[in-house]
């Protein structure tokens, strides 16, 4: 046990100053809830040992990834230079983050973050080593036209890229305006509304909802943009069953085509920023798209995860059936 405390604590160093890469005299805003305080906790005494003073601001968990934070905590928000958010809930794709964004501040999400990854797994890459890899993948998202994702379970979908800059995420927020999530490393676009259209078989994960790893593939058609129907086994069921009694249309938009890109994630867990990262594989975001470049406003976000998938930017493969190439 002792070994474990050694690392988190080491770990939570490397969060602090190369991740959110946070300075003495800044304003440092970590939003956590009940269910994370005890990281946020780990967060703040390395900040103490230093003497940087964090603000904490707990709130109840949301009842869906993407919703907003608490009217208080945006207006917090608003004057910070870092936000930190351990939560059980993304507030990731939230208006309030956006803004916070727009207003300058850096921003790490640690969304659904779990004790084990403060010690073993996505945690311990060399996240300054792979964030010009992370940074390659981005401009491919940015340079390209279209994108053509198939997978041996069964994908072949394809959506317009045109006009839209791609995101680098790899995990380090050192610029004002910055935003990156923990411990995934993944590049990703909000594509062209409407364009999307194909078939995606997800035989990965879904992160939110409870879901996890799959119990059998989920397969969701996708026309001008949006879901048109799930199918599958009982995870389908209940994410079609779901997205029924939200009502939400825009709980169908596909907002965001994304690469996990961290060497040291093999595996989907159902951890959710486990998940993004896994190497070589794809996820698609659905919901809003505001955050991402988009613009669809949904009151939730969720992703779902491809293994193994092959990936073309304009007929060039860079990700041949999950090895990274490009």
């Amino acid at each position: 046990m002792r070994g474990k405390e050694v690392l988190m604590m080491q770990n939570a160093e490397k969060i602090i100053y190369t991740c959110a890469a946070v300075k003495k005299g800044e304003k440092v805003l970590i939003i956590t809830d009940p269910e994370r305080l005890d990281i946020a906790k780990i967060l703040t005494g390395v900040m103490l040992n230093r003497d940087i003073e964090p603000v904490t601001a707990v709130m109840m968990p949301n009842e869906f990834d993407g919703q907003e934070p608490p009217s208080m905590i945006f207006h917090a928000m608003l004057d910070a230079d870092v936000i930190i958010m351990p939560t059980a809930k993304s507030i990731a794709h939230s208006e309030a983050v956006h803004k916070a964004l727009d207003d300058g501040a850096r921003v790490l999400a640690m969304s659904a973050f779990v004790e084990e990854q403060m010690y073993e797994g996505g945690i311990n890459a060399d996240f300054v080593k792979e964030r010009p890899v992370c940074l390659r993948f981005g401009e491919y998202f940015t340079n390209s036209d279209t994108i053509h994702i198939t997978s041996p379970a069964g994908t072949d979908f394809t959506a317009s890229l045109k006009g839209r800059k791609g995101n680098s995420h790899a995990c380090i927020v050192d610029e004002p305006g910055m935003y990156s999530s923990l411990t995934n490393i993944e590049a990703n676009i909000s594509p062209a509304e409407h364009s999307a259209d194909g078939t995606i078989v997800v035989d990965g994960a879904v992160s939110n909802f409870g879901i996890g790893v799959v119990d059998a593939p989920i397969i969701m058609e996708i026309e001008n943009g949006a879901i048109q129907s799930i199918s599958g086994g009982k995870d389908a069921k209940f994410l079609d069953d779901l997205l029924k009694t939200i009502g939400d249309e825009g709980a169908l938009n596909i907002a965001q085509i994304a690469i996990g890109l961290n060497p040291l994630i093999k595996d989907f867990n159902g951890i959710m920023l486990n998940d993004h990262g896994v190497y070589g594989s794809s996820h698609i975001g659905i919901g809003t798209s505001h955050n991402l470049g988009g613009d669809v406003k949904a009151d939730i976000h969720y992703d779902v995860m491809m293994a193994n998938p092959t990936i073309k930017f304009d007929g060039q493969i860079v990700i041949e059936e999950g090895n990274v190439i490009g």
